[in-house]
């Protein structure tokens, strides 16, 4: 699309119903991205009451408590909770509420940060969820639309703003989107969730590639300006049918709201697509995409695009900007400094690993290595001291289930590690081989088939057991699924599983289906194949330390791991694991594989249905 002049005040029409006309409601401090709405909490609290009383069916009761943010789970009575953080953004207040939530709510005692940028509170009680969503509220967040076919959380690159080689700061666009399209009437009830990202730059950090929709910044030169767009990608995806979004417009204009228009047009004729509903687990823009091409759906909403709708909507995202003057607040330089004494080479890898210098002279990010995605809550406090100290508040989650610290001063890297240090969260390598990405499985999730949070556990101590020391082999990532879904992203791993079984006799043991090759780094997505082999639980850990080993025995100089893996082929990289993926026989000797990862039962798989496309 070609850019086009902002329309003036006396041209603009009426807002779009979704967006809200009230101005009051939108605060542009971090982490208040979202309004909240009081009496959505009381009506939440009188249909759970009249589900709790039988009055109300169960499965019209799950629609309405899915656009709450409330999720069921595989063990009964109990909820999650999700929470949005439009592009990862947190405050210190809302580290302090989760701390709360975990305590009171959570009887295990934590919170979890997913790989779409929220947080997750699992088993809470359904008579205690009203209470707990109003907590959240209470601190500026919302639940509302993190679960049903909705606009789920709109995702973004944790470095944006910061980071080197952004053409301009895509966050004031990602929240007017996310504002626009919460409660909007066309994104209420779709034939299935959609998923967003707003990238940085071209490294593409919030990996579009994956999204239903995605943006990544472009600037044009316009009658002598300079105009604003994006690139928008359709239609990717994970999950049962992974695909990578194709560009519907190579630039669309943002400063007048075209994006948003655009947008709205691609949501309008995917809600339209009633053959989609009728199977919806496969019931996404991607589905669409793949049956019509990626040149129909263009001519579907240039045709949407001249619709009586247009008229009657005011797309300019102006009122609606998330607009924050981070530097403004960034930290003053501290009056005194600690040095390494004696630890200097511990933190000499961890600024190596975990540190990135901001644009902006002087400040520098620390990537949190957050293990399994799971805090406590002595950290949730312990890193909302961090950034009232450190950081002027300002924080964001990442899709690595890590949590970026920002605008921390140079001279003051060393006294934030050691408070990490003190939380338990100082371990250098965030995003490297050890820090392993896997989503909730059987812990929580009615679709899982494994313990995927049991295996990474597993799999991250093999590593560092492994002490890798090497460049290059510390670029390998790892994740793992409880199922064949991606919510791990495995797809688009080095080494990727997800959860499978294997029927021995009468007896059935856990295990996983490996995938390799798979890429999200430097502006390039890619699937990885998936292996012929089977390989028990058990067994996965030592599985990855023969490929890494295999990796590092066979390659050139300089060559990563998907570069051998491709010239080796896949076939070397099953026969090195072959033996492991030979079923056992049931017997006291083996009884271990044919009990999952952190669980003491035998194995048996217990799969319910998923609420994602109720």
């Amino acid at each position: 699309m070609e850019p086009t002049a902002t329309p003036s005040a006396e041209t603009k029409a009426p807002r779009g119903r979704g967006s809200l006309e009230n101005p009051e409601l939108y605060e542009n401090v971090p982490g208040h991205v979202l309004p909240i709405l009081e009496r959505e909490f009381d009506d939440f609290d009188t249909e759970a009451g009249r589900f709790l009383a039988g009055e109300v069916p169960e499965d019209q009761f799950i629609g309405f408590r899915l656009k709450q943010g409330v999720y069921g789970q595989r063990q009964a009575d109990v909820q999650m909770i999700r929470v949005k953080l439009p592009f990862g953004g947190v405050t210190p207040k809302q580290m302090e509420a989760f701390a709360d939530l975990a305590e009171r709510f959570a009887p295990l005692g934590k919170g979890h940060v997913t790989t779409r940028q929220n947080f997750q509170f699992h088993h809470v009680p359904l008579p205690d969820a009203a209470e707990a969503i109003r907590m959240i509220a209470d601190s500026g967040l919302s639940t509302r639309e993190a679960c049903g076919n909705t606009v789920r959380n709109v995702t973004g690159d944790p470095w944006a703003g910061v980071t080197e080689g952004e053409l301009y700061d895509i966050t004031p666009y990602a929240g007017a989107f996310a504002r626009y399209f919460l409660r909007h009437e066309t994104a209420q009830l779709m034939p299935r969730k959609v998923k967003t990202a707003f990238t940085a730059t071209d490294e593409d950090r919030a990996i579009t590639g994956i999204h239903d929709l995605g943006f990544i910044p472009r600037v044009r030169e316009v009658g002598g300006r300079e105009v604003r767009g994006v690139e928008m990608r359709v239609g990717g995806g994970t999950s049962i049918m992974p695909r990578v979004a194709p560009t519907l417009f190579d630039f669309v204009a943002v400063d007048n709201g075209d994006y948003l228009k655009v947008s709205e047009a691609v949501l309008r004729i995917f809600d339209r697509q009633e053959w989609l509903r009728k199977n919806r687990a496969r019931a996404r823009i991607k589905v669409l995409v793949d049956k019509i091409g990626i040149d129909a759906l263009r001519e579907l909403v240039e045709e949407e695009l001249r619709g009586d709708w247009v008229a009657e909507r005011d797309f300019t995202p102006d009122p609606l900007l998330f607009v924050d003057d981070e530097e403004a607040n960034a930290p003053a330089p501290p009056a005194a400094t600690g040095s390494p004494n004696g630890d200097g080479r511990d933190f000499s890898r961890f600024l190596e690993g975990n540190v990135r210098p901001q644009r902006q002279r002087g400040f520098s990010t620390i990537e949190v290595k957050i293990p399994r995605g799971d805090l406590t809550p002595e950290q949730f406090r312990g890193l909302a001291a961090v950034m009232r100290d450190y950081t002027g508040g300002y924080a964001r989650t990442s899709v690595q289930q890590n949590v970026v610290l920002r605008w921390v001063r140079d001279e003051s890297l060393y006294d934030v590690w050691q408070r990490l240090v003190a939380l338990g969260l100082g371990d250098p390598g965030a995003d490297e081989v050890g820090d392993v990405v896997s989503c909730p499985g059987t812990d929580s999730c009615k679709l899982g088939i494994t313990s995927s949070m049991g295996l990474n556990r597993a799999v991250q101590e093999k590593v560092d057991q492994m002490a890798i020391e090497d460049p290059l082999t510390k670029r390998i990532h790892i994740k793992m699924s409880g199922c064949p879904n991606g919510c791990s992203q495995h797809h688009i791993a080095n080494i990727g599983f997800y959860g499978a079984s294997i029927k021995v006799g009468d007896r059935t043991m856990p295990a996983y289906v490996a995938h390799l090759g798979g890429r999200y780094e430097g502006g390039q997505v890619v699937m990885g194949t998936r292996l012929k082999v089977r390989l028990p639980a058990k067994r996965v850990p030592e599985a990855v330390e023969r490929w890494i080993r295999l990796y590092e025995a066979e390659r050139s100089e300089g060559e990563e791991f998907n570069d051998v893996v491709e010239r080796l082929g896949h076939a070397e990289f099953e026969t090195v694991v072959r033996e492991l993926a030979m079923p056992v026989e049931f017997n006291l000797e083996n009884m271990q594989h044919f009990i999952d990862w952190n669980r003491s039962e035998p194995y048996a798989v217990v799969r319910g249905e998923g609420e994602c496309a109720v």
